[in-house]
């Protein structure tokens, strides 16, 4: 089921939520209770991920939690997903995986990201969480508009072009909030931080980010691509719709407690 438009005009607008830890917690809150069962979070669980994650956890453990295994991440992001989530306690922290035989038949040598980034983006990443999507009416994201100039008007509450919305609670924080957040909190940072890495994702396609760069400048570094497609650039006001890519294919593989 899809939001209905009286649903969507009562969530949160741009101008009605603050970037502060309480003003996120009551977002979240007033959501997880509007929208029981219908609510998820997709997490990279990546540089600034534990902010969102602790947010939510403080409102509801149980709450579905998506992380993409692309099969092709940092060996220290997947050990950061299982600490952040035994730090955190989450209940329901679900893998998605791309299909085998679609890997085999498309990228049997693993090298398709050196000629066709954006298909194996549409692999590893968009068509696994395309299977699951319609489970959910609203996905929450960790996204914020100061990561890079294609967020900048990032709103909180998006609307998909199948209905469903992306809900952006953290979307006016700053680094410095998020810096702070994060030790005040005690939150155990992604180990590759402290290298340089501020935004990460697939190993492949992610660098260190220099002096004066966006945080997302590590990602795809060379090649006009910013988004993997989960996303696209908002470069729209930040009360225009904004489409999401669709795709379909694979496993969700829910972990044992």
């Amino acid at each position: 089921m899809a939001i209905s438009d009286d649903e969507f005009q009562a969530l949160p607008r741009q101008e009605d939520v603050a970037a502060s830890e309480e003003e996120t917690g009551r977002v979240l809150s007033s959501v997880l209770a509007r929208f029981p069962g219908r609510v998820a979070v997709i997490s990279s669980f990546g540089a600034e991920s534990a902010v969102l994650l602790a947010q939510v956890a403080a409102q509801d453990r149980a709450v579905p939690v998506f992380f993409l295994d692309t099969e092709r991440h940092f060996p220290e992001t997947l050990a950061y997903r299982d600490e952040l989530t035994r730090h955190l306690g989450l209940e329901d922290v679900r893998t998605l995986r791309p299909a085998r035989a679609e890997v085999e038949y498309r990228d049997p040598e693993g090298q398709l990201v050196a000629f066709d980034p954006d298909a194996c983006c549409a692999l590893r990443k968009v068509e696994p969480l395309e299977v699951v999507l319609p489970e959910f009416d609203i996905w929450v994201t960790g996204r914020k508009r100061m990561q890079a100039a294609t967020r900048a008007a990032l709103p909180v509450a998006e609307r998909q072009e199948d209905g469903s919305v992306k809900l952006n609670p953290l979307a006016g924080w700053s680094e410095a909030q998020i810096a702070r957040f994060m030790e005040e909190k005690a939150l155990p940072p992604h180990p590759l931080v402290a290298q340089g890495y501020r935004s990460i994702g697939c190993e492949p396609c992610t660098r260190p980010v220099g002096a004066g760069e966006d945080s997302r400048a590590g990602r795809w570094a060379g090649l006009a691509k910013t988004e993997c497609g989960l996303h696209r650039p908002v470069s729209t006001p930040p009360d225009a719709n904004v489409e999401e890519i669709s795709a379909a294919a694979l496993i969700a593989e829910r972990p044992a407690r």
